[in-house]
């Protein structure tokens, strides 16, 4: 029987994630504070626009983290620097020179942490990958930010010293730092959309790219602890998903989806939980183990190819893009409480 694992690198990664998520929360309340202490209408007006990035990029750190689908606690040194930090930014102790000097600090923090997970997960796996891949839209922005908030730095400071501005305006100073850095595009197209969420069929899209990816890795694998490890995530993943759609995406679909088709995809749900259960009980040593996986995956590649076919067309001939990113949102939602539910702080097989 697969058995619990505890794999701390990819519990370190989730400790790292928790941390961003508690820095970017940090990150919203002092740009509000910001636009309450401002007296210059550009650095307002891109404040402004700074805080709608980082509304939506606070979305995207939660959905990262639901598709990793290991919930950890910051790590209590970064709580720690967040108490202070806010505490500094609600007196009176620092300018706002100041005060925006260390909200840049914040965001180097912030990317640097990004780059981290990145560089972790391809060292710890293809489907850590997979899931955070999110990550990389808050990583642009966060590096874009660092070089608006320079230019801040650069007004806010010359004025301090000799009450006067600076030569070169906001603007100018912003555009030439984005423009010497890679990744300028991707970073302006993911700051200019007012997207407000994921739409239905990509939030399902990535769960079907995890899952195939963690059922290749355990093929390929000998490892018998690493194949405790992928079944035990997947088994957690197929589990969140399946119910998730239940609970949110197939009720809604049915209307238009149809009778017969939405309750065929009921029917192989249960077939695979079936599957899993089966699957659970065997040793990951015996042959019949990788038999039975590549069983499996053949069944749920079924179900994917029905998904993202059939029902995906559906969606996009009946509900408006607002209401996809609706279901997204409580989609996500409930994966969050199933994770909570089935035990979402461990990465190996809790089965």
């Amino acid at each position: 029987m697969v058995t619990t694992l505890d794999d701390t690198k990819r519990n370190a990664i989730g400790i790292k994630l928790a941390s961003m998520q508690l820095i970017q929360q940090l990150l919203i309340e002092n740009e509000q504070l910001f636009l309450t202490q401002s007296t210059d209408v550009e650095i307002s007006e891109l404040l402004r626009k700074m805080l709608e990035d980082d509304q939506k990029n606070k979305g995207v750190l939660e959905t990262t983290i639901i598709q990793y689908g290991i919930r950890k606690k910051p790590e209590p040194m970064v709580q720690e620097m967040c108490n202070q930090v806010r505490e500094l930014m609600q007196g009176s102790q620092l300018s706002f020179y100041e005060k925006i000097f260390q909200h840049e600090l914040l965001k180097h923090q912030q990317v640097m942490c990004g780059v981290l997970i990145h560089k972790a997960a391809q060292k710890v796996g293809a489907d850590v990958m997979a899931a955070i891949s999110p990550l990389n839209t808050v990583n642009f922005e966060n590096r874009a930010h660092q070089e608006q908030l320079k230019g801040f730095l650069e007004v806010l400071g010359v004025r301090e010293l000799t009450g006067q501005n600076a030569d070169q305006g906001i603007w100018g100073r912003v555009q030439d730092a984005i423009a010497a850095f890679s990744g300028a595009v991707g970073s302006a197209v993911t700051q200019t959309s007012d997207k407000k969420d994921m739409n239905i069929q990509d939030v399902i899209r990535m769960d079907h790219n995890k899952v195939n990816i963690l059922f290749t890795e355990l093929l390929q694998s000998n490892d018998p602890q690493k194949i405790q490890e992928y079944f035990g995530q997947a088994y957690k993943d197929l589990t969140t998903h399946t119910e998730a759609e239940q609970e949110v995406v197939y009720p809604r679909v049915r209307s238009f989806y149809g009778d017969s088709d939405t309750q065929e995809l009921y029917d192989e749900h249960a077939h695979i939980k079936r599957l899993l259960e089966e699957i659970r009980a065997i040793n990951p040593s015996d042959a019949e183990f990788k038999d039975r996986v590549r069983n499996l995956m053949d069944i749920v590649g079924d179900h994917i190819r029905q998904e993202e076919t059939t029902m995906f067309a559906a969606i996009r001939n009946n509900l408006s893009t607002e209401q996809t990113e609706q279901l997204a949102t409580q989609f996500k939602a409930a994966k969050s409480q199933i994770q909570a539910r089935l035990g979402g702080s461990t990465t190996g097989a809790n089965v």
